[in-house]
């Protein structure tokens, strides 16, 4: 007789990488709704506040090529800022359409970690994943997260934190 070692979905590769790395993490699981041509997560239907969960953004800049920013829900990259950061002069979104072959993930699932085993690109936090501690963040697939520290990530894709986030309007 077999026994299972846990119930609930596989684990995603991201998931795979930090235990190979021995970080520890919670799997957070969220609503997810179609709009357009992406898949979003639901935040109406969130229980964690949306300063906590992080969003994975790939961006190109003139002089680097892809980078990578990570900031809370409720923020914005601030260009002006990663540009100085990242040793560029400009720094813009990676385009939907060319996010896949630039990343190796769809819309709504990239993740630091993933993206820089297959790719090793900077990778920059926004300085309150470092005064947080703790953040959740896509564990590679829509709608699966994890909770971790962003040190132990950070640590893992050699990425800085920095000031570079904005407040939106809303938040």
């Amino acid at each position: 007789m077999s026994k299972k070692k846990h119930s609930g979905p596989s684990k995603t590769l991201v998931e795979k990488m930090l235990d190979k790395a021995g970080v520890e993490y919670a799997p957070v699981e969220f609503d997810t709704y179609q709009d357009g041509d992406v898949m979003q997560i639901d935040g109406a239907k969130m229980d964690v506040p949306r300063h906590e969960v992080y969003k994975t953004l790939v961006l190109t800049g003139n002089k680097t090529g892809p980078v990578v920013g990570v900031v809370p829900l409720d923020m914005h990259i601030d260009y002006k800022r990663l540009s100085a950061v990242s040793g560029n002069k400009k720094v813009g979104m990676v385009p939907l359409k060319d996010l896949i072959k630039t990343s190796g993930y769809e819309h709504g699932a990239n993740n630091p970690l993933g993206i820089y085993a297959r790719h090793h690109y900077p990778i920059y936090f926004a300085r309150e994943a470092e005064r947080a501690g703790t953040i959740i963040i896509s564990s590679g697939e829509i709608g699966r997260s994890d909770r971790l520290q962003a040190a132990d990530l950070a640590r893992l894709v050699k990425g800085q934190f920095a000031d570079f986030a904005t407040a939106t309007e809303e938040g």
